[in-house]
């Protein structure tokens, strides 16, 4: 059918389709449509940039509520000071197809998370289907730490598990593992994700490193003792570290130190009495220098074997109790009390010290240090010649008894050595290195013309 000129202009006058006019802006319906979906999706990836056609998107709150309404109005008036920021990146859309997400929800002051300054009061954190989401804005370790507490504070377990998989990715496990450490919630997440996922290697590092860096805290804990001057207060301190799950050998380690600060106290409140009243004639000999508190093992042994030797097992000042106590080895003990009775010259008690009784009642001298390590003790504390030649004479070792007796100048030890070696010349030369007419010198004459003594030389 044929239509006149006429016909065609009332038709395109009154349809209501248009005609696709290239220099009418205004009319491209199918471009703004385009360009409004685009900054939908612009939105959905970046929340926080303005767009330049803001106006043409509809614009709602979080309680749905439009942009501009006077609900919205009036609940926009209590937050003019406080910017959101969407964590599990998701805008409300006008457009219904759309797919929809409860986001991760901070709400911070301005500067947000991008400055570093995160000051979060409440967190709604709910993820509620498959939709793709970012957390790649989150750069900082202090923004990292805060993200995996929000999203233990939700309670959800899909967005912990989003969370710690994304902090397994990004931070290394000498620094992810003890913050979860510190976060008992996420780190029991994080167990029973690494169980279910069957990752065992992951699993044992973790329980290690943990094992490690406990330990390792509990370590510098302890140390804090050094810096504890006032005796009550690091005894006690000492005693709260008696629980700490260290390894055999440090914890025994911790129980004695303890003991030691204790007995310390004790010893001392109780020495610093009778010293004060004169009741014990040693303290009045050889006054006290020096307060035994904080000093070490070795040192409390010394002083009680300087102070209370022969005491009884029974008295906490006693070397006999620290000795059982504390398990100190019979060298150990020997030297401490060897050096302390020297220093008094009692020299009874060093004989006592080294005297053994066999099952059949027999006496017999034994050093568990070597009569040689006596000898030079006693020297270095003057001790009379008559005292060392005894011991120098219970030395085994004959060219060991000889070196000692010539560099001591035990003149009879060093005659019968040589006699005992049948060494005629090394006699001959040692006869010249006493006085003339001395004892010594009428000793070896004797020696040497003596024809049942068959010479090497």
């Amino acid at each position: 059918m044929n239509r006149n000129k006429n016909d065609e202009e009332d038709y395109w006058n009154s349809t209501k389709c248009k005609a696709f006019i290239f220099d009418d802006d205004d009319e491209f319906t199918q471009l703004k449509e385009s360009k409004r979906a685009v900054n939908n999706l612009r939105r959905i990836v970046d929340d926080d940039e303005d767009d330049e056609d803001d106006d043409d998107v509809e614009k709602v709150t979080w309680s749905g509520e439009r942009v501009g309404s006077e609900v919205g109005r009036e609940r926009a008036t209590n937050q003019t000071n406080t910017k959101y920021r969407i964590t599990f990146t998701r805008c409300l859309s006008c457009r219904e197809d759309v797919p929809r997400l409860c986001a991760v929800r901070d709400l911070t002051r301005a500067g947000g998370l991008g400055s570093g300054r995160v000051e979060g009061t409440e967190h709604s954190c709910r993820r509620v289907d498959e939709c793709p989401y970012s957390l790649e804005k989150f750069r900082s370790l202090k923004d990292k730490l805060q993200l995996v507490d929000e999203a233990v504070r939700t309670h959800d377990g899909n967005v912990i598990t989003a969370v710690l998989i994304f902090l397994n990715k990004t931070l290394s496990k000498e620094v992810l593992f003890p913050e979860l450490g510190l976060r008992q919630g996420a780190l029991n997440h994080f167990i029973c994700y690494l169980k279910e996922m069957g990752r065992e290697k992951g699993l044992f590092l973790l329980i290690l490193l943990l094992c490690l860096w406990n330990l390792l805290s509990q370590l510098l804990h302890y140390k804090q003792h050094l810096n504890i001057t006032d005796q009550i207060k690091k005894t006690d301190f000492v005693k709260s570290c008696i629980g700490f799950s260290f390894a055999p050998d440090d914890a025994t380690h911790v129980e004695d130190h303890y003991t030691l600060l204790d007995r310390q106290l004790i010893i001392e409140a109780n020495d610093k009495r009778i010293e004060a009243a004169g009741q014990m004639d040693i303290f009045k000999r050889y006054p006290r220098k020096a307060s035994i508190l904080n000093m070490p093992l070795i040192t409390t042994l010394y002083y009680a074997c300087f102070y209370h030797y022969g005491e009884s097992e029974g008295t906490f000042s006693g070397p006999g109790n620290l000795r059982k106590t504390f398990k100190i080895s019979d060298k150990q003990y020997v030297l401490t009390a060897l050096a302390a009775r020297v220093k008094l010259k009692a020299w009874n008690d060093v004989d006592l010290l080294f005297t053994t009784k066999n099952w059949l009642g027999y006496t017999k001298k034994k050093a568990p240090i070597g009569f040689h390590r006596v000898v030079d003790i006693l020297h270095k504390n003057n001790a009379p010649v008559k005292i060392l030649q005894e011991y120098i004479a219970l030395v085994d070792n004959p060219e060991l008894k000889l070196n000692l007796a010539t560099k001591y100048k035990c003149h009879d030890i060093v005659i019968e050595s040589y006699k005992d070696l049948k060494d005629r010349q090394q006699l001959l030369m040692y006869r010249k290195k006493v006085d003339r007419g001395s004892e010594e010198e009428r000793k070896i004459d004797i020696i040497l013309n003596n024809s049942q003594i068959r010479w090497k030389n």
